[in-house]
């Protein structure tokens, strides 16, 4: 008779508590009717915090390993977990009112989120192959739905399709790249494969042809091109809460599954994977600005906007150092806090029967509001990285980091990339101050979402102001989970 060892379970305490209250909310959403569904969003937004008491409650400044080494508790998953359950609970005040007024304000909206953030958590504290993938799948069926659940609308049905299609396609690169990494090395667990690649005892001319599988895998989930296809059509197609789902909380999950594959697993190959990075990020940055300034749609515009941050973040990924890696995970950090309040701009300035996503709809918005138009010009100065906002301090952190490297050329490319990048950021903001406006509604959100709002502006001045602090809890993180 086999002897059954009770794994550790402290360590997966967030996780555990996260789906019974799923469970929860499935079975209570059951009995309340739709004039009482704010119970729903409520148990929902308690258990992001009942999350992130747990999280704070089991961190350490240590590495701890559980269920025979498939998931792993260490300072950088406990932190990625508390940013992202910022950035889910942001996201749902930003889009109660939009989701309400579109008939989505339903049980299936809030549990889909849920599970999506499992399917983050699993993938942020995975050790193993198979847990990657599980909570790789987990995220995206969960995205997959939340797209397509604005039924009646073709374009949301017609994105999710594309979605669907193209992300089974990349979890097929994933799994075949995972499949020869088996192969190579006879294990599935991250450290013993990194020690496989060490000793030398894996075939070598497999790991790299496994490896740009994996690669290539990774890049459709972060979005960076040339594996970018899908990320303008679900930006636009997608109702904007869901695009603001997509963009923000996701993000952190899929930095989690770059350092656990490549930095924990495969730092023995970084010669290879630092070339294709290399390229990634350079394709992207091009890609993503150049095409930024031709789009009149701001959804579109926000989404190749994001094809070139995914550039810049390579930057730091690719240098290969501790301190590369710290500022990648801060320039995420950065992204989502500015994606958060950008796409809480557009829904916003959306009623019911009108979105507000096409760049004229934000003329003269300085006349309608002064406080909105100057919290959309601090978002606007932070992704074009101008001072004294925080997306500067992200943008020199990563271009530090690959100076450190001794890439100059990249960073010479990057700079030039920021500065054609800046023309499309700065054009939202003459719109927004020196032209008459088109829509003289007046602007009246709910309270919860103004103050959101506002704290969501502020943080970006002054997080450029003192970056330090964000900047230092990055780079520990880092420090004590992958020195």
């Amino acid at each position: 008779m086999m002897n059954f060892a009770m794994p550790n379970l402290m360590p997966a305490l967030p996780e555990i508590f996260l789906l019974c209250m799923v469970s929860i909310i499935l079975i209570a959403d059951l009995f309340v009717c739709d004039e009482r569904r704010f119970v729903t969003y409520m148990l929902t937004q308690l258990t992001l915090l009942g999350c992130a008491l747990l999280t704070a409650f089991t961190t350490s400044s240590g590495v701890t390993y559980t269920f025979n080494g498939m998931f792993v508790d260490d300072p950088m998953s406990d932190a990625l977990k508390l940013l992202t359950y910022i950035a889910l609970s942001v996201t749902l005040v930003y889009s109660r009112e939009y989701i309400t007024l579109r008939g989505l304000f339903r049980g299936e909206f809030f549990s889909l989120a849920l599970f999506a953030l499992l399917g983050m958590m699993v993938m942020i504290s995975a050790n193993h192959f198979l847990t990657l993938y599980l909570g790789l799948e987990l995220l995206a069926l969960s995205l997959y739905a939340m797209v397509a659940l604005q039924r009646d609308s073709a374009r949301a049905t017609e994105a999710a399709m594309k979605y669907f299609i193209l992300g089974a396609l990349a979890s097929g690169l994933l799994l075949y790249g995972m499949s020869m990494l088996y192969g190579a090395t006879g294990s599935l667990d991250i450290g013993q494969v990194a020690n496989a690649i060490q000793n030398g005892s894996a075939s070598k001319s497999l790991l790299v042809f496994g490896l740009v599988f994996i690669v290539a895998g990774l890049a459709f989930k972060l979005g960076a091109a040339p594996f970018h296809m899908w990320i303008p059509d679900v930006y636009h197609g997608a109702p904007t809460a869901v695009t603001l789902f997509i963009g923000a909380a996701p993000e952190f999950a899929t930095f989690a599954f770059f350092m656990r594959l490549l930095v924990s697993g495969l730092q023995g190959l970084s010669g290879d994977w630092q070339g294709m990075l290399m390229i990634l990020a350079v394709a992207s940055m091009g890609l993503g600005n150049l095409a930024a300034i031709a789009q009149t749609n701001l959804k579109r515009m926000l989404a190749y906007s994001t094809i070139s941050h995914m550039g810049f973040l390579l930057l730091g990924v690719l240098s290969g150092t501790i301190n590369g890696y710290g500022s990648a995970m801060f320039y995420m950090a950065v992204y989502v806090l500015m994606t958060l309040g950008a796409l809480g701009m557009i829904m916003l300035l959306s009623r019911a029967g009108f979105e507000a996503e096409n760049l004229e709809d934000f003329k003269g918005l300085n006349k309608r509001n002064p406080w909105y138009a100057f919290l959309m010009l601090l978002v606007m100065f932070s992704m074009a990285g101008i001072p004294p906002t925080v997306g500067f301090f992200a943008k020199l952190s990563v271009f530090q980091a690959v100076l450190e490297a001794g890439y100059v050329w990249l960073v010479v490319v990057a700079v030039i990339f920021s500065l054609i990048g800046a023309f499309y950021y700065l054009r939202v903001v003459k719109l927004m101050y020196f032209d008459a406006p088109v829509d003289e509604t007046p602007i009246e959100p709910q309270a919860d979402m103004h103050i959101m709002l506002g704290a969501n502006g502020l943080a970006i001045l002054i997080l450029g102001v003192l970056p330090n602090t964000l900047m230092a809890l990055c780079a520990s993180a880092v420090r004590l989970s992958l020195g």
